[in-house]
């Protein structure tokens, strides 16, 4: 994976090719290309911020003398009409920064959100909550650290960085003992380091994992919280657990009450509310 810098500066070069293309015809229109001004990003929802470091590399990237004036860092707690950040300089460079700096920030603020009113949920039991792959193509960098922001905990970045073994694959492989069996010699020929954790949907699937071994943690797909109990109960904290599939704000408490260690959502980044917020001029 390339570095964080590479990949922001990459998703910056692209998103702004994409809303510029031969030019900002508007302001080049109606505004005196040397007009100097001032603007602040006012907070137009409750919720946590994040994004703010993204759009200082934003307004950067766009026009290096503009400046900058954090109010409010990433993290933040924030209310219906509070200010975090102004910008000064030139009028055109803030205007073709405005959007992509906006749709950034209220999207990962609107992640940032929502992890933390489901860690807040948690915060009595010993249940973290994981993000997923469910994130918006070339976004997912960006995503994922919305989630760590709101406090959550990333799951692996790509199919490069763990082995996770779901049920296609043990349907394709011919069963958990041959799935997993495979997978560990996989490792040892290629001189990997990666993990390796196992979706079971059953009971009779978990026994199956419990036996071949081999296993860093077990993913509980789609159980019942009688059933979760039940595998939790019977891995006997011999192997971390992980559940996933129909958890909801509503009702996750109800899960890691059932003592898993975490619990995986695609809906931290699948289908959040971004957090509304403008950019408005002040003189």
């Amino acid at each position: 994976m390339k570095d964080y810098k590479e990949l922001l500066t990459q998703f910056i070069a692209n998103a702004l090719a994409e809303d510029l293309g031969s030019g900002d015809h508007t302001s080049l229109s109606t505004i005196p290309v040397n007009k100097k001004g001032e603007a602040k990003l006012i907070i137009k929802d409750k919720g946590v911020l994040a994004g703010v470091d993204v759009a200082l590399a934003i307004f950067k990237q766009v026009d290096a003398d503009l400046q900058v004036h954090v109010l409010l860092a990433d993290g933040a707690k924030v209310e219906f009409g509070d200010i975090a950040l102004t910008v000064e300089g030139n009028v055109s460079s803030i205007l073709i920064a405005e959007r992509l700096v906006l749709n950034t920030m209220q999207r990962m603020s609107g992640i940032a959100s929502t992890t933390a009113r489901i860690v807040a949920k948690l915060k009595d039991t010993n249940t973290r909550v994981l993000d997923t792959r469910k994130t918006t193509p070339n976004l997912r960098f960006l995503e994922k650290q919305a989630v760590v922001i709101g406090g959550g905990v990333n799951h692996r970045i790509g199919l490069y960085d763990m082995i996770l073994i779901k049920d296609n694959h043990v349907d394709y492989a011919g069963g958990i003992k041959n799935a997993l069996l495979a997978a560990k010699a996989y490792i040892k020929d290629k001189k990997l380091t990666l993990e390796i954790e196992i979706e079971v949907r059953t009971i009779s699937e978990l026994e199956e994992v419990i036996e071949a071994g081999g296993a860093d943690r077990i993913l509980l797909d789609n159980f019942s919280f009688e059933n979760l109990k039940s595998a939790v109960n019977l891995i006997h904290g011999r192997f971390p657990t992980e559940a996933s599939g129909g958890i909801s704000e509503e009702n996750v408490l109800e899960y890691a009450q059932c003592g898993v260690d975490f619990i995986s959502m695609g809906a931290l980044t699948h289908s959040v509310k971004s957090l509304d917020m403008s950019l408005k001029a002040t003189n």
